[in-house]
């Protein structure tokens, strides 16, 4: 009878926190970031049958040789929040939108967080009171509360990287079917996430039946992600664009950055790992909120013995470094942040356990109020950053004259125009004219956000149009005019 009641009690809690959902998506009303616009782009035409291909080009290293579009799609992320979305459009595109539908499917798996925390908090010995207090923290979001309804891979993160930490303590007493699907659990992870396969390691040092099962279904499941970018033809400079930026927008330039170089700007490499080393210190403490921060550290050191424990606790530190390190760049615009979305859950599920503190009613409500303020907080900046954002561009959208556009977002432009986008390349479009010929770009879209290459355009430039800030150019490439008088 008592587990009715406690089941009871979790469905409530859901139900109540898929208002917060419903409330959430009156805000996360279109795509609003490029990753974002790039999933549902890719989503709509895949959902139409034209595979994972997209119309616009937001990186160079997804159009080598500078064809013209459609390109193939995912030459740099992975693909499961575009696979998501686009069931969500062939199941309901056609009855509440293709954005809506997108974002139905995502939030569909976000009301699972709330009972895999839950799931979490019993698992490490908690409370049915405790482990209600992990789901509502939890499904409340805190600064994940947009990223709960966005058309990325926060939720489906979430979901997955909690249920790979409750099958490995399975895995780990020899358990070799949950060490399958631990296995099946990095392999999603990982199309999910790039940095999703370093969970793998996990179950390799299990040294057992249950993690060699696991590790050989991850890997049959990157394997095949793997062999579809083979077959495009891998690209030759996706570790160049992960590992050798100086400048972030480096990444955009047509030719990739080279180790020479690299080297040859050591001390501003050096001094970008540094930051990233705090700045994503930084991003972990706010993940979990501050305050739950010292009885995570408690719960790490008290449950050290089991297998699940350690495997957070090392997988997050790997994780940390990598992205520090190694993607230091991507890490600090917005990559580590996703990354904490697979250990949230079951971290906060941790933090509770070592302390007891949270088991007092008072103190719990109150902190449940303070998450809830943050989620507001969180989608309030969402609201001001994205939403913003996207009315000034819809606006001068209205002013742009015919043809192809070249932007710093391809992929919002395409989004927000339907039009052929191709980013403005950072090397400048003298470097870009002849690369650009086949795509035959007309109008340049000019943000006051723009790579330093085009300071002097956007600041002298004789302009068509302009709408807040946002100046519109013509455009034909001297490669272009040079073909034209021949």
């Amino acid at each position: 009878m008592r587990w009715r009641s406690e089941r009871t009690h979790l469905a409530a809690l859901c139900g109540a926190l898929l208002t917060m959902r419903a409330a959430s998506m009156l805000v996360v009303a279109q795509p609003g970031y490029t990753d974002a616009y790039y999933y549902t782009v890719v989503a709509e035409r895949l959902a139409l049958g034209q595979g994972l291909t997209a119309d616009f080009v937001w990186s160079f290293m997804e159009s080598s040789g500078g064809g013209d579009v459609p390109v193939a799609s995912h030459r740099f992320w992975m693909p499961l929040a575009t696979l998501v979305a686009a069931l969500g459009i062939r199941l309901a595109g056609g009855i509440v939108g293709t954005f809506e539908a997108a974002q139905l499917a995502i939030v569909a798996i976000a009301a699972a967080i709330p009972a895999f925390a839950y799931a979490a908090s019993r698992s490490l010995g908690g409370t049915h009171r405790a482990a209600m207090f992990v789901a509502a923290v939890t499904g409340l979001g805190g600064l994940f509360a947009p990223g709960w309804v966005s058309i990325d891979s926060f939720a489906p993160a979430a979901v997955v990287g909690t249920a790979f930490f409750l099958l490995y303590r399975r895995a780990a007493r020899g358990d070799v079917r949950a060490g399958a699907l631990a296995g099946l659990a990095v392999g999603v992870l990982y199309l999910a996430r790039a940095e999703g396969a370093i969970f793998g390691i996990a179950l390799l040092t299990l040294r057992s039946r249950a993690g060699l099962a696991g590790a050989a279904v991850a890997l049959c499941i990157g394997l095949v992600w793997q062999l579809r970018q083979m077959a495009l033809g891998y690209p030759a400079e996706l570790l160049a664009r992960s590992l050798l930026l100086v400048r972030y927008e480096d990444f955009f330039r047509i030719e990739p950055p080279t180790i020479e170089a690299y080297l040859a700007a050591w001390p501003a490499a050096l001094e970008a790992k540094v930051q990233a080393l705090v700045t994503n210190a930084v991003t972990f403490a706010m993940a979990f909120q501050l305050f739950l921060l010292p009885g995570l550290a408690i719960a790490l050191h008290r449950q050290w013995d089991r297998a699940e424990v350690r495997a957070w606790a090392g997988l997050a530190a790997l994780v940390f470094i990598a992205q520090s390190l190694l993607w230091t760049l991507h890490s600090t615009r917005g990559s580590y942040f996703h990354s904490l979305a697979a250990f949230v859950p079951f971290g906060v599920a941790l933090a509770v356990a070592g302390s007891s503190r949270w088991s007092a009613r008072p103190l719990a409500t109150a902190t449940v109020a303070g998450c809830a303020a943050i989620s507001i907080f969180a989608l309030a900046q969402w609201d001001d950053v994205f939403n913003g954002a996207y009315q000034r561009r819809a606006a001068a959208a209205a002013v742009l004259p015919a043809g192809r556009l070249l932007a710093i977002d391809a992929a919002a432009w395409r989004w927000i125009t339907g039009r052929v986008a191709v980013v403005t390349p950072a090397d400048g479009l003298e470097r870009a004219a002849c690369d650009l010929r086949r795509t035959d770009p007309r109008v340049l879209i000019l943000e006051p956000a723009h790579f330093s290459a085009y300071d002097q355009q956007y600041r002298e430039g004789t302009r068509r149009a302009e709408s807040d800030g946002i100046r519109i150019f013509d455009y034909r490439s001297r490669c272009d005019v040079a073909h034209r008088q021949r």
